[in-house]
């Protein structure tokens, strides 16, 4: 069976968790888009980890972890991810690249942080991990597809190519120095290098797996807000966050992914710019960033503050109903047990009118959130393995939102460890 694992919301949902409790049972795990621009984080008997370009397999030594074609293949970043995970006595994991990826380059990682430094105040908020350079060049058919690293003849064209072009905008846009031709394709062979022992055909490698029956697990990163068709534009990644696209950036069937589980939190929180309706400010969101998460609310990849803000109906219904979820995993709910009163946001209200329809962002930057106030449960949810042991105010607040979004809450996750995890029945299944 393929699973996919996804997020509902701005990413850092706490899908690094998930995927590594089913990851369990899974033979595969895959990573079918984006690249070093966000992390995971995984803690475990190991001790705790930020992946960032790693399938969240790495931790279980019966898995294959698959570093899908529609990744942004950061070469030197993954190497180095796998040596952190060895040097802490993690068993070296078991890593297949597919043949068509294609490379994050060193100029689109100096690209991507001129033009932020160019916009200024009108920056889109990147990591300045290449990302949307990488994918701009994949769309303009000028990206380093993996399989190219191994024809010289080809490879030593079309570093001369790209040279000429990315040369104008570095010499002329950006006033720097030049990429040497040279030594971008020494880079290219050290790549070459590196990745050789991993490099396979993954579309025919999944396609036996499927017909034995193995248990597939496709792993996305960030959430349905920063998809670039259906997120809040252009404040958005540069490769689809949809479980549907799990499909194309891994090379499988889109009628073999089964099960869909899509993981939101239990209040709301977001990195970087862009619309964000039920955001809280001040010491009230100082104090749900300092007890969230595991260690607070800091970006894996940027350890910037993450953004705050309470659960929202609107934007979790939209993102599981893009992802098709077939069962919503509610995260880090052991957080909010400090409040007395706990707001969620159901509705918002733009130019005098409420809606419960998500909507295109210029609409969305108006929007107000409506909020409903519920009673806080005021104590310590961790160690709770069953439901019905939860307090009565917890699963009220777990079954509002399931009515107000409409998809199943089949995972409670109340703490950091694979063992914090709960799981219910829906009474909408």
């Amino acid at each position: 069976m393929v699973k996919a694992v996804v997020g509902a919301n701005w990413g850092d949902e706490g899908k690094g968790k998930i995927t590594d409790m089913l990851a369990q049972e899974a033979d595969i795990v895959i990573r079918f888009q984006g690249g070093a621009n966000a992390g995971h984080t995984i803690v475990n008997n190991y001790g705790k980890f930020a992946l960032h370009t790693l399938p969240s397999g790495v931790f279980y030594s019966h898995v294959t972890n698959i570093i899908g074609n529609g990744v942004a293949l950061n070469v030197p970043r993954l190497f180095q991810e796998i040596k952190e995970l060895t040097d802490r006595s993690v068993p070296s994991p078991h890593i297949m690249i597919s043949d068509r990826a294609q490379l994050v380059m060193p100029y689109h990682i100096l690209l991507d942080t001129y033009e932020e430094a160019r916009l200024a105040g009108k920056s889109f908020g990147s990591t300045k991990s290449g990302i949307a350079p990488f994918y701009s060049d994949k769309f303009a058919k000028i990206g380093f597809q993996v399989s190219e690293l191994f024809d010289e003849d080809l490879l030593q064209e079309k570093v001369l190519r790209v040279c000429e072009l990315k040369n104008v905008l570095l010499e002329h846009l950006y006033h720097q120095d030049p990429i040497r031709p040279e030594e971008l394709l020494e880079t290219l062979h050290e790549y070459r290098r590196m990745v050789e022992p991993y490099v396979g055909n993954v579309s025919a490698f999944l396609d036996a797996a499927i017909k034995e029956g193995k248990n597939i697990l496709l792993e996305g990163q960030l959430g349905t807000m920063k998809d670039p068709d259906h997120g809040i534009y252009p404040m958005v990644t540069s490769s689809s966050t949809l479980a549907a696209y799990g499909a194309i950036g891994a090379g499988l069937p889109p009628y073999e992914i089964k099960k869909i589980i899509a993981v939101t939190k239990a209040y709301s929180s977001a990195v970087g710019a862009g619309a964000f309706v039920s955001e809280i400010f001040g010491e009230e969101a100082d104090e749900l960033r300092r007890r969230g998460g595991d260690g607070g609310e800091y970006g894996a990849t940027t350890g910037r503050p993450r953004r705050m803000g309470w659960y929202d109906c609107v934007a979790s219904r939209y993102g599981c109903r893009l992802q098709a979820a077939t069962d919503v995993a509610l995260t880090v709910l052991d957080v909010l047990g400090y409040l007395d009163e706990i707001p969620v946001c159901t509705g918002y209200e733009i130019d005098g009118q409420v809606t419960t329809e998500f909507p295109v962002t210029w609409k969305l930057e108006k929007a107000k959130p409506v909020l409903t106030v519920l009673p806080g449960w005021k104590c310590d949810i961790r160690g709770i393995r069953s439901y019905d042991e939860l307090p009565e105010n917890c699963r009220k607040y777990i079954e509002f939102i399931e009515a107000q979004i409409g998809y199943p809450v089949t995972m409670i996750s109340n703490g950091p460890g694979r063992e914090d995890i709960i799981y219910r029945q829906s009474s909408l299944s």
